[in-house]
């Protein structure tokens, strides 16, 4: 079946419109998914020049498409950005976004909340799921911050990940979007879409991390995180790729691995691109998209 490039994605809202996925000169290519498969039909295998390329290709087009790219937890400081992050583990971004308000209110200082009453922080984010795990690991972030860097975030990877609970994922999320340094954050959206694009075929984080860096420059780092997960969450999902409604669908070798009728991939599309809520209660002034309800809202 030869893939079709017509229904590119409709505006949702203003402002909201995926970019067609139509582009002159980009060769036709196998609807057969993934890499593997063009191999086995016999295709020359891609050269790392080429697969760089089209790499850093696609990465200029997904800031076209999602120029609003942004953390998606809501933060004012590094030390909100740092406990949001934390929090996130095995649930959504907007889970925890309706959460951290009271949780901030509350204990806006690492003092405040390493002196707290474990309890009381745990009802207050019972929301987020594993409320006792994660109490103590925001404690115990709070009472290292206090007793180790003087009440303050440090600004340094080999810093950040000494604290009880932080890996490098959490400490590239601080150190790019609260510091301004550099860093790929490699999450289960980014790690399925770099695989999915050809880019490398590691599964360890670390080892993802080490390769992404090495196709981009590292002004990139931080963006290109930004801009793969949007598309992950929005276009590129886990279970159902809306491959018929991808504007960057001619450069991945993965096309066809989701739907392609692009009536059908249309309906697929979440958040801004669906005409959605987002995660955040407060994004930032350039989303397009609707800002999400607070707990309890109907």
């Amino acid at each position: 079946m030869k893939r079709t490039r017509k229904g590119a994605v409709k505006a949702t809202q203003k402002g909201a419109a995926v970019k067609p996925a139509a582009k002159k000169g980009v060769a036709k290519k196998s609807t057969a998914a993934g890499p593997a498969a063009s191999k086995a039909a016999g295709a020359k295998p891609e050269s790392r020049l080429a697969m760089i390329r089209r790499a850093r290709r696609i990465n200029r087009e997904l800031a076209e498409v999602y120029p609003y790219a942004h953390p998606e937890l809501d933060f004012r400081n590094p030390f909100e950005l740092l406990l949001a992050t934390v929090l996130s583990a095995q649930t959504t971004d907007l889970r925890v976004n309706q959460t951290t308000p009271a949780l901030f209110a509350a204990y806006p200082t690492p003092e405040d909340l390493a002196a707290a009453n474990p309890e009381e922080v745990e009802q207050i984010i019972r929301p987020t799921g594993f409320f006792r795990a994660k109490t103590r690991s925001i404690m115990g972030i709070a009472a290292a911050l206090r007793d180790e860097f003087g009440g303050e975030v440090p600004g340094r990877l080999e810093d950040l990940v000494k604290l009880p609970g932080v890996g490098r994922k959490t400490a590239n999320v601080v150190l790019g979007n609260a510091f301004g340094v550099p860093g790929i954050t490699v999450d289960t959206h980014f790690g399925r879409l770099v695989r999915r694009f050809g880019w490398t075929e590691q599964e360890d984080p670390e080892k993802v991390e080490a390769e992404i860096c090495a196709i981009f420059p590292k002004s990139e780092w931080t963006m290109l995180s930004h801009r793969v997960v949007f598309h992950g969450r929005r276009i590129c999902h886990s279970r159902k790729p809306a491959c018929g409604a991808c504007p960057i669908a001619p450069l991945c070798p993965s096309y066809g691995e989701g739907e392609i009728d692009p009536e059908k991939a249309q309906k697929l599309l979440k958040y801004e691109k669906g005409g959605f809520p987002g995660q955040r209660l407060s994004p930032p002034p350039d989303y397009p998209g609707l800002p999400a309800p607070p707990l309890g809202a109907a």
